[in-house]
């Protein structure tokens, strides 16, 4: 607690009204006239922060705006006394910058979160060498953390937080990317809500691995509340995906990013246009297709069963057709297909789900670079089938 004390004492300090050495323009700024005019955060993004004028534009309504939503007062009828006056965005800068922040990262955070600077330092300053002394974060990883997390640090310490994610998602890189996602996150109880969603997910015979895998991929999971995740397990055992599958995942997936309504108009768009009610067998084994668009999955099933001239069967049997790129993997390779055929150097029978799922490396050696010479110019009628759909 001493040393606590002890370094917030030093901050404080630095975040006194004495002159800063982090924005003398401001200061010019604000003191260049006898009778000084309102004080603009505008004005002060761009001298203080460096911001661009588009930026600190942006910022400034972002602030007051936010502000007013959390104060429950219209924009018009509000006033916040601190982002009224330098007096408190001149405290949090000095105080971001003898954490040692640069310029260029404190000018970045306070573009993406301007709210920072009405904060109080004897509030942020605590949590923010928290994330230091007990989460374990360099300097640089306080920047970037910052950079997508203040919104939660000015709410609620959020080092312990950080340092059981970490651990959870394995890195600070994974971290990052998931409080992007889903800020709510760092406010969420870890005794009362995610340690228990994580357990109710281990339960359902999902390893460490596959849940962190699948909280990167919806993270807003570990935030509910457990009467709610038990509702996307059942949905996601309705589409036919048994716990035991190693699909299982990706159907909570699906369930949590799309409602009931729009999973059960999709299923109902594929039994339509594949005509066929053996559309169960196609989700049960990639449960992703229900969150492809209806216009990308009707471009593929139109070309498969026009061009390809395959039965429904076929590629409800084969959904992994689905999740192939139509222009970079599909139409190249049948135009390669279909000049072999014609050339006799390919059976009229090869499988075009074989030649679909074969690596970018091998097909090229297998289908193109051995009939360079036999058929001139094939490696050129490849590239352009996909230079040709993509334009």
């Amino acid at each position: 607690m001493l040393r606590l004390q002890n370094h917030l004492l030093r901050f404080l300090r630095v975040a006194s009204p004495l002159p800063s050495p982090i924005h003398p323009r401001a200061r010019l700024l604000l003191s260049t006239s006898t009778a000084p005019a309102p004080f603009s955060l505008e004005d002060y993004l761009v001298a203080a922060c460096s911001l661009t004028p588009a930026q600190a534009r942006k910022a400034s309504k972002q602030a007051f705006c936010k502000a007013s939503k959390l104060a429950g007062k219209p924009f018009e009828e509000f006033s916040c006394s601190r982002l009224n006056s330098a007096s408190n965005p001149d405290a949090v800068l000095a105080l971001l910058s003898g954490f040692g922040l640069s310029r260029a990262d404190i000018a970045a955070i306070v573009a993406a979160d301007p709210l920072i600077l009405r904060c109080r330092v004897e509030k942020i300053g605590p949590r923010i060498l928290a994330l230091r002394d007990h989460a374990g974060l360099s300097t640089p990883q306080v920047a970037r953390f910052l950079l997508v997390g203040s919104r939660g640090l000015r709410s609620v310490n959020v080092a312990t937080h950080v340092e059981f994610l970490i651990s959870f998602y394995g890195s600070f890189e994974r971290l990052l990317v998931v409080v992007k996602r889903n800020i709510n996150l760092l406010s969420s109880s870890l005794e009362r809500v995610i340690e228990p969603n994580i357990a109710l997910l281990h339960q359902c015979g999902l390893s460490v691995r596959d849940i962190a895998q699948l909280c990167s991929n919806v993270p807003r999971l570990l935030s509910f509340n457990q009467e709610r995740v038990k509702e996307f397990l059942l949905r996601a055992e309705e589409l036919g995906v048994p716990r035991t599958s190693r699909m299982f995942k990706y159907a909570v997936a699906v369930v949590v990013s799309n409602s009931r309504e729009k999973v059960a108009a999709r299923l109902d768009f594929l039994k339509r246009t594949l005509d066929c009610s053996k559309v169960s067998i196609a989700v049960s084994r990639l449960p992703l297709i229900l969150g492809f668009s209806p216009e990308i999955l009707l471009r593929k099933i139109e070309f498969l069963i026009n061009e390809v001239r395959l039965e429904p069967r076929y590629i409800v049997e084969r959904p992994y057709l689905f999740a192939l790129s139509l222009e970079k993997r599909m139409i190249p390779r049948h135009t390669v297909m279909k000049v072999l055929q014609e050339k006799g150097l390919l059976s009229s029978n090869k499988d075009f789900y074989s030649l679909c799922k074969i690596p970018e490396k091998t097909f090229k050696l297998k289908f193109i670079n051995c009939h360079k010479d036999s058929v001139p110019g094939l490696a050129e009628i490849y590239a352009a089938a996909s230079v040709q759909v993509v334009a």
